[in-house]
């Protein structure tokens, strides 16, 4: 049985025109930055579930960009073709005909979040023309060349060549005209506040300013406390100059400030052929660090070798993972994914260690020799973004993670999804837990006494003082949770972004739970791992035995007469029952036992996706194409990753399926095409699915070497017939993660047909709390 072909989905054709992570040791091959395609992602996706499932453009959107950066950088550089920083408007999207500038962005790639404290520059000729709209150039994708390390593109309106190349806080471009005569390069803050200010230093060919930031979600509108500094150093100097608001134009004057679009500009004559160059630096701390950090990352760099030592920062990293096989397009999926996973979170401290304090500002702090990471989309990369730090670059990963707990020491509260340097509750669930005890149970990090203190504070107890829970501090409706075992439909969970959703809560309460009774029971800590243990059962609380799914439950233990699995409901977030049912990754056993055994699971699970329920454009459906490992048919979970490896992900630039939210959408394709997924992050257990390349070598931070054959995988057969482990035959469903990572060799033997018998004993399934 072909079970992939119980998704009738109707496949539309949609035509859319379409420092360092590294080893010091260099790869033998240098190639495989070239292999990336920031376009990828760009355009309202073509991918099936996309199409089935998604309801609106933010929805079917990637939202990703196609930025010049290190990985993790500070500031990102893209081509900019919306000049706004309104919520779930990317700086740039593919089918936009014109450019207006090119931005030092720091929108959450794939998010559907805002862009903050971001500065755009833009070269012009002629007659000079300021507002974002009466300049923009329209330009051809024939003539745009985009990668990790550089971006090039004509203005056709302007006949000005652009390239653009980054360090981790700055940018480096070359404005090259091909006609002589007036030229002029206008710099403004992206304020949709009518804050901000810019001022010109004509002597020094520079101009500065900052951007305020402010917040959305808890907050909303507030000043989040610190700006988006920036200094443009010119290499041509020019007594023409001033400053803009709107479109009145202040020649001569030098600085302007808290005025809706404003700007400054500085004019030229230029010869045919001729090339200004252009530095920015940038800071969250202050105009003084932004120069700082320019001094430090760019003094005496050309271009060039910028752009060379940023192709060798990415192809230090891509090279961690050397896959081997005959199709080229999953190659460029592959390290585009690898790419894309890597933008985030963001480095947010000075070339010094200075940052300004979390959740206000208001101090100034110091990282020392680790930097301090903000933007952490954590409803979303707990789930494979981070464990694929943990597995391949897991310092930074330590780093990450200190941060959580910095800003937990510097706030007095772990954060629930901490964007723009400030607590909100975003998004559902307390996922910086499961994220510290993924790392913490892997050994990436130890965890003191004190921080320890800080995640038993968000699972036990909501702040003293009100106003700092709708501040975003703590977990949203604990207190109904901790008395009812589950959040139940009287509580609207109104101090929150997103009301409601007391199924999805519950459920995803109850991972964290259970993540953090592992760092409990690791600590012997034996009274919290039991309770927290027990509280990791709190989604039979929401199960609905009569339904075979989850359902909205009221106080009084009824449940809700409103439903349908099909359709969409408040108390899911953005999904239906159905899709949320299957979100219980700490104890498949159990919810399979709640299902009738394994043979009531699979039919359920068969009917699920007969019924086009299942949607890779949202994560918290990731894990279950791998949940038949669980129930004696691991063949299916072989049949189904293949499938939406090849129907959810293309070469196209609509080919994501949904918001890549950090890159956790790009991460599932990363874990897919090895052959493994962490289902359960906290567990050191990778769920199998068998390799899509012929052969991969994973280069550790250790320094061990882990090599997987699979003959034939990149041709299609994709079916696992056996495994060997170091030449050992191995029958599990799973790896653990501490072999792995001391190197060897697994070789699997792949066919083009179902081994339904492999991995069908019960000592073969992955872990659950009621194995």
């Amino acid at each position: 049985m072909n079970v992939y072909r119980l998704f009738p989905y109707r496949l539309i054709a949609i035509s859319v025109l379409l420092s360092s992570l590294s080893c010091s040791i260099k790869p033998a091959v240098s190639n495989y930055v070239d292999l990336v395609n920031p376009l990828i992602g760009t355009a309202p996706s073509t991918t099936i579930s996309a199409l089935h499932h998604g309801e609106d453009v933010t929805e079917n959107n990637a939202q990703v960009v196609p930025y010049v950066t290190v990985p993790f950088g500070m500031t990102n550089w893209t081509a900019q073709t919306k000049a706004t920083e309104t919520k779930c408007v990317a700086p740039y999207y593919y089918t936009d005909t014109k450019i207006s500038g090119f931005r030092g962005s720091h929108w959450l790639s794939g998010s559907c979040v805002q862009d903050y404290g971001s500065m755009t520059i833009m070269p012009i000729t002629g007659k000079l023309k300021c507002q974002a709209e009466d300049r923009a150039s329209s330009f051809s994708h024939d003539n745009e060349k985009t990668t990790p390390y550089h971006y090039n593109v004509n203005l056709a309106d302007y006949k000005i060549d652009v390239n653009m190349t980054a360090t981790k806080r700055c940018g480096l471009f070359q404005f090259t005209f091909e006609n002589s005569g007036e030229a002029h390069i206008i710099v403004n803050p992206n304020s949709d506040e009518a804050k901000g200010f810019v001022q010109i230093n004509a002597e020094k060919n520079e101009i500065v300013g900052y951007n305020p930031v402010h917040k959305i979600y808890q907050g909303s509108g507030d000043s989040a406390g610190f700006s988006g500094y920036f200094v443009v150093q010119l290499s041509k100097s020019s007594a023409k100059f001033g400053v803009y608001q709107n479109e009145k134009i202040r020649q001569g004057n030098t600085q302007i400030s808290n005025l809706e679009n404003i700007g400054a500009y500085i004019s030229f004559d230029v010869e045919k052929g001729e090339t200004i160059e252009a530095k920015i630096g940038t800071s969250f701390t202050s105009i003084e660090q932004a120069r700082k950090n320019l001094a430090a990352e760019t003094k005496d760099l050309d271009f060039e070798e910028a752009k060379e030592n940023l192709r060798e920062t990415w192809e230090n990293l891509l090279s961690k993972v050397q896959v081997e096989g005959t199709n080229k397009d999953d190659k460029v999926k592959f390290y585009t994914a690898m790419y894309h996973s890597y933008l985030q979170p963001r480095t947010f401290n000075d070339v010094d260690g200075t940052y300004v304090s979390f959740n206000g500002g208001t101090k100034l702090m110091n990282s020392g020799n680790d930097d301090y990471f903000t933007d952490f989309s954590m409803w979303d990369i707990y789930r494979a973004s981070l464990p694929l730090f943990n597995m391949l670059t897991p310092k930074v990963n330590g780093q990450m993670m200190k941060s959580l707990f910095l800003m937990a020491e510097q706030g007095e509260w772990m954060p629930i999804f901490p964007c723009w340097n400030s607590y909100t509750s975003a998004m559902i669930g307390d996922h910086a837990i499961a994220a510290i005890a993924d790392a913490y149970m892997k050994n990436t990090i130890d965890i003191s006494d004190k921080e320890y203190g800080y995640l038993l504070q968000n699972a036990f107890k909501l702040p003293v003082n009100h106003a700092d829970y709708v501040n975003g501090k703590g977990r949203r409706a604990l207190d109904s949770y901790l008395k009812y075992g589950y959040v139940p439909l009287e509580d609207e969970v109104k101090e929150s972004f997103h009301h409601g959703e007391q199924v999805s809560r519950t459920l995803e309460y109850a991972f964290d739970d259970f993540a953090l009774s592992q760092i409990a029971a690791k600590r012997g800590d034996t009274l919290h791992s039991r309770l927290l243990k027990k509280r990791a059962l709190n989604y039979e609380n929401v199960y609905s035995v009569a339904d075979s799914t989850v359902r909205g439950r009221f106080a009084d233990g009824t449940f809700t007469k409103d439903f349908d699995k099909f359709i969409r409901k408040p108390y899911i977030t953005e999904g239906t029952p159905y899709q949320y049912t299957w979100y219980v990754p700490q104890d498949i056993k159990g919810l399979m036992n709640l299902m009738g055994g394994e043979e009531g699971f699979n039919a359920n699970l068969d009917r699920f996706h007969s019924a086009n329920q299942y949607w890779h454009g949202n994560e918290p459906g990731h894990q279950i194409p791998f949940l038949y490992n669980y129930s004696g048919q691991a063949w299916k979970t072989q049949e189904l990753v293949t499938q939406i490896m090849k129907t959810e992900y293309s070469n196209d630039v609509g080919g994501l399926s949904g918001n890549d939210d950090a890159g956790q959408m790009s991460a599932w394709y990363v874990f897919a095409a090895l052959g493994f997924y962490p289902v359960a992050p906290s567990v050191p257990q990778y769920v199998i699915s068998g390799p899509h390349f012929d052969k991969i070598t994973l280069r550790f931070e250790n320094g061990k070497q882990l090599i997987i054959n699979a003959k034939g995988a990149s041709l299609g057969n994709n079916y696992i017939q056996k495994i060997k482990f170091n030449g050992v035959e191995y029958d599990k469903t799973y790896l653990d993660h501490f072999s792995i990572m001391k190197g060897g060799t697994l070789d699997f033997e792949m066919g083009k047909q179902p081994n339904k018998a492999w991995g069908t004993a019960k000592e073969s399934k992955p872990f659950s709390i009621s194995n």
